[in-house]
């Protein structure tokens, strides 16, 4: 399964790294190395953890980097509400990064279920 490009996973979790990279450019700039860091690599493994499995062409290894991206996208969670309580970002916008990674970790959850290993 190569064509990760078609997967709506993989094509929302794209819009979500790009939305929390624009966010995090108004983040303090001493945070650059700290938390900027942190939830940059966490958004980014996501996606990139779904399109490594994808091309793996065997539906364990799939499953197993589903799981990381999975992980990458609890830590991204638990990530963003520090954020918040430090108000780095307002608890609208952190309230509406959640629903996007909600529906991400939903979607993620669901395609783990399917595969048959």
């Amino acid at each position: 399964m190569n064509k990760f490009k078609e997967l709506k996973i993989w094509q929302d979790s794209i819009d979500l790294a790009v939305d929390v990279y624009k966010l995090t450019k108004f983040f303090p700039s001493e945070e650059k190395f700290g938390l900027v860091s942190q939830i940059n690599r966490c958004v980014i493994s996501i996606s990139s953890n779904i399109a490594e499995g994808a091309g793996r062409n065997n539906e364990k290894e799939f499953r197993q980097f589903l799981g990381i991206a999975l992980g990458s996208a609890c830590e991204l969670e638990s990530q963003l509400i520090v954020s918040s309580k430090l108000e780095f970002l307002s608890e609208e916008e952190l309230k509406k990064q959640i629903d996007k990674l909600v529906h991400i970790q939903n979607m993620i959850n669901k395609l783990i279920k399917s595969i048959k290993i």
